[in-house]
């Protein structure tokens, strides 16, 4: 009997499992915990564990369990109760999640560690226990062990940039016309344009912001135009499209802001992507100043003789404050710049001309390392490691380098296999032969390898990652 097991578990997680059609019957089910640790953040939480395909008969699983610095009954209980050292955990027939409740009855104190592992041992139907068969509750916040996500950023369109913090498994989902422009918090006074929608901007010669400036033909994000006109795609806060901005405001030019593009309104053919076919988001002028220790930005229409201000102040906790010229305010967009390490978006890479030189050019299905932040990465291929073999001893720190862009498109491509009747087939997906090892801002280091790129139909935009913290 042939067993394929492939690791995913829809939406959430985990990934197990799926059988040829002419003994399915037969097939083993595969259970496994939605995640491999847990902090407790409320008194009483649910503590998942699902099965691959919806089980062909009532029953129930037995766990096992390990404390640390904790007891039964003293610092925390659970529903169903602890009996004979293990907890019995009945479940229904033709169903995917079954749990069983924590309740956390004391308090861990800061730098305590206080946890407990259950593992899986046994189930009374014809099941495997798939590798996540054990999962660590912490009563304190602690980095998580592993996970498996699948950012929204929501089909072939991709019109969400996520943001993915890999110790706390928590993703922040947000629309990426959203922004136009991002005002650093650092010590420079820079500013980045939105490098997901296709934005150019273009300095002027004026200082007049109510001077009337005309739309650039040559301002493109397609593999021509000019690669001065973009932010630097490795991240270097010191080479940004727009200029430092001085002190003295006579150095302050006047920039013309190409909108870039909105995503598809209609979603393209299956395996190709939509995130700049839609409309134009059309053209701004603005001038940005120094006011104390904040930014003062002028604003308008390209035609107009007259213009809107708004002052941005820093906010040291972010890497920026960002700004919609089109909603005239200041947005919500990252997450604090210690609490992400890799956002999935569509990104302005360069790529190469015919000529030899380099272009702007959109790229798809992009991912970035929180680089401002303190989050770097770098690729393993498989052929040096394992995916499963490698450890923390192999951690290679000369290559995390100063760039945002060290996953970038690498993990994704045309992918050749197999269908079920042995036909060659191929299509855009994540590619087997290489992971990633990303260290977070707080120095936890990480090994992720992407599982899918597409969705069941072969549709693009519904990437699903793994990771597992390295210890």
């Amino acid at each position: 009997m042939k067993k394929n097991f492939i690791l995913i578990l829809s939406f959430v997680l985990l990934a197990i499992g799926a059988c040829s059609s002419d003994d399915e019957a037969a097939q083993p089910n595969a259970v496994a915990f939605a995640s491999t640790s847990l902090n407790l953040s409320a008194e009483t939480t649910p503590i998942e564990i699902k099965f691959a395909s919806p089980t062909a008969a009532a029953g129930s699983l037995t766990l096992t369990y390990t404390e640390t610095a904790v007891a039964n009954g003293t610092d925390y209980s659970t529903t169903p109760a602890i009996a004979s050292n293990k907890i019995v955990v009945p479940f229904e027939k033709n169903v995917t999640t079954v749990s069983f409740a924590f309740k956390k009855l004391k308090e861990a104190i800061e730098g305590e560690v206080k946890n407990v592992v259950f593992t899986i041992s046994s189930v009374t139907i014809n099941s495997v226990i798939s590798d996540n068969k054990s999962i660590q509750v912490n009563f304190n916040e602690t980095a998580s062990l592993g996970n498996a996500l699948a950012p929204g950023v929501g089909g072939p369109t991709e019109p969400n940039q996520v943001f993915v913090d890999l110790s706390s498994g928590k993703m922040t989902t947000v629309p990426r016309v959203s922004w136009d422009l991002g005002f650093y918090s650092g010590a420079d006074f820079r500013v980045i344009i939105n490098h997901t929608v296709r934005m150019t901007a273009k300095q002027t010669t004026s200082v007049n912001i109510d001077e009337v400036q005309a739309e650039d033909a040559t301002m493109l994000v397609n593999g021509e135009g000019s690669t001065i006109q973009i932010d630097d795609p490795i991240g270097d806060i010191t080479k940004t499209a727009i200029a430092v901005i001085s002190a003295t405001d006579a150095d302050n030019k006047v920039y013309v802001i190409n909108m870039g593009s909105n995503p598809g309104i209609v979603d393209p053919k299956v395996g190709s992507e939509g995130t700049g076919t839609g409309p134009s988001r059309g053209w701004k002028k603005v001038r940005i100043l120094r006011s104390g220790n904040d930014y003062k930005v002028q604003y308008a229409d390209i035609a107009a003789t007259t213009h809107e201000e708004i002052i941005i102040s820093k906010n040291a906790a972010y890497n920026f404050t960002f700004l919609s010229l089109l909603d005239k305010k200041t947005v919500s967009v990252e997450p604090q710049k210690t609490q992400w390490d890799i956002s999935f978006t569509s990104f302005t890479n360069t790529t190469a001309t015919q000529s030899g030189g380099l272009a702007p050019y959109n790229f798809a299905d992009f991912v970035l390392n929180n680089l401002k932040g303190g989050a770097r990465a770098y690729q393993v291929v498989t052929t040096a490691f394992s995916y499963d073999a490698f450890a923390l001893a192999n951690v290679d720190n000369t290559k995390f380098t100063e760039d945002q862009r060290n996953i970038g498109s690498n993990w994704r491509g045309t992918v050749s296999g197999t269908d079920a009747n042995g036909n060659p087939t191929s299509g855009f997906n994540a590619r087997t032969d290489r992971f990633y090892v990303v260290k977070d801002p707080a120095g936890n280091v990480y090994k992720v390898r992407f599982t899918a790129g597409v969705n069941a139909a072969g549709e693009r935009g519904y990437p699903t990652f793994q990771y597992t913290i390295l210890k």
